[in-house]
């Protein structure tokens, strides 16, 4: 029986990584998208900079397209900048937009003629943010907001081909994705979650039987701590 074919972006660290790790452990052939690889990797690593212009990573797109018969595309790259929003730059705003919003969009879209033919199945990495108000956080959770938004239309539009359309909010994860910001999770296990609760989410979504979408799993750890820079 042929290797079922996954899609991961963000794949050079955090969540991304752990997606595509697990990925590899159930049988896919795994390609991870990522900026950078430091080390060897169990799947196929794609250097791609998605806060970069998109015909700079089309030609990506189109190479993946013809080697791969994709069964899951997992949309997890993601970009965040804290702080009061009169102190973004414009271009921290475009590369949140970019990566967080445009480039998921540009991959489903390059892709689901596929997926609708495989009856694949699509999971967003969304965030907790998405789904609140964050004065700190301003860009980053409307492009998360959008990106749920997104999937719910998708999910409405392509449920009738046989292709679930899942969404996966984290609450603050173990990850590099704060370096950017003046704090960062809690020390203890149950004061943040780590990249590999939400791959054992997305596991989990994907083992629902067929004619079941999960369609929202919301991933938070039991305290809520904010620790300081």
């Amino acid at each position: 029986m042929e290797q079922p074919y996954a899609l991961v972006t963000g794949a050079t660290s955090g969540i991304g990584r752990a997606i595509a790790q697990m990925l590899c452990e159930q049988g896919y052939v795994v390609y991870g998208m990522g900026r950078q690889f430091q080390e060897k990797e169990p799947f196929i690593p794609v250097f791609c900079d998605f806060a970069r212009p998109y015909p700079e990573w089309s030609k990506v797109l189109k190479d993946i397209k013809q080697q791969a018969n994709l069964s899951v595309l997992v949309l997890c790259a993601g970009c965040a900048y804290y702080g009061l929003h009169e102190e973004l730059s414009a271009q921290m705003i475009h590369e949140m937009v970019s990566v967080n919003l445009e480039a998921p969009m540009i991959l489903t879209q390059c892709f689901l003629r596929t997926l609708k033919n495989n009856h694949g199945k699509i999971i967003l990495i969304s965030s907790v943010t998405a789904k609140q108000h964050s004065p700190h956080a301003c860009t980053y959770g409307a492009t998360k907001a959008a990106l749920t938004a997104f999937a719910n239309s998708l999910f409405d539009e392509a449920r009738k081909y046989h292709v679930p359309v899942m969404t996966i909010h984290p609450d603050m994860t173990n990850t590099n994705l704060y370096r950017h910001a003046t704090f960062r999770c809690g020390d203890k296990d149950d004061e943040r979650l780590e990249a590999t609760d939400v791959a054992q989410a997305v596991s989990f979504a994907l083992c629902a039987r067929d004619g079941v979408v999960i369609r929202d799993i919301t991933l938070q750890p039991q305290k809520n701590i904010i620790q300081k820079k």
